[in-house]
C-alpha cells in the first residue's frame, strides 16, 4: 500500500471507516458486502455503523453475492479477511477486478505477520488494509483494545481517516515531528483534509 497510519482505535473500527469511506467514494451506492470470513466482532461493528449512515450491509459468500445481479449494480465496497477468521487464505485477485469493475472498492482486514508469509492484500488489488498491532506485541492501553493501522492507495489518501504525523526541522532546524494530514467527518458524510 502506498500510505498508512495507525490512529485508529482497533481493527473493527478501522473496518467501519473502511465502509464509510467506499460509501462516500461511491454516493449511488448502498450496499457493502462483508465476507463470511470477517471475524464476528467487525461484522457487529459494522452493521452497527452502517445504520446511521443508511448503509444496506449483507454478509455471506463475498464471491457469490457479488454475482447476483440484483447486488452488484449497488455495491460500494467489499470487506474482505485476509486469511479469514478459520485460518483460510484466498486468492482474491481475480475478485477484487469484478469489485472495481462493478464500481466498489476491497477493503482487507488482515493480519500483519500473516502478511510476512503471504502475497500482501495490495498486491492482488486491495484499495483499503486495515488490521490492529497486536501481532507487533504492542500492549493495550489501559485494559483497552490494541492500535489498528490503516493503509490505502495513494489515491484515497486524502479521504483516508485518522492522521500523518511527519519528521522533518525546526526553524533552529532540531528535529520536530509535524500534523503532514488529517482528514475528519462531516455532519454532510463527507471527508475534509484539515
Amino acid at each position: 500500500m502506498d500510505i498508512a497510519n495507525s490512529s485508529l482505535l482497533d481493527e473493527a473500527t478501522a473496518a467501519a471507516e473502511g465502509m464509510v469511506m467506499s460509501f462516500v467514494l461511491a454516493p449511488k451506492k448502498k450496499t457493502f458486502i462483508i465476507d463470511s470470513g470477517v471475524t464476528p466482532q467487525t461484522v457487529s461493528v459494522l452493521f452497527t455503523r452502517a445504520k446511521g449512515f443508511g448503509i444496506n450491509v449483507v454478509v455471506g459468500d463475498a464471491v457469490s453475492l457479488l454475482e447476483d445481479p440484483s447486488i452488484r449494480g449497488n455495491v460500494c465496497g467489499v470487506l474482505l479477511q485476509y486469511p479469514d477468521q478459520n485460518g483460510s487464505v484466498r486468492d482474491f485477485g481475480a475478485f477484487a477486478e469484478a469489485v472495481h469493475s462493478s464500481g466498489g472498492l476491497v477493503v482487507c482486514a488482515t493480519d500483519l505477520l500473516a502478511l510476512t508469509q503471504i502475497k500482501p492484500p495490495g498486491e492482488w488489488g486491495a484499495d483499503i488494509v486495515l488490521g490492529n498491532s497486536a501481532r507487533f506485541g504492542v500492549p493495550s492501553g489501559y485494559g483497552g483494545p490494541h492500535a489498528a493501522f490503516f493503509a490505502v492507495k495513494d489515491k484515497l489518501k486524502r479521504k483516508m481517516p485518522g492522521r500523518l504525523v511527519g519528521r522533518s526541522r525546526d526553524a533552529q532546524g532540531n528535529l520536530a515531528y509535524r500534523l503532514s494530514l488529517q482528514s475528519e467527518h462531516t455532519s454532510s458524510n463527507d471527508f475534509y483534509v484539515v
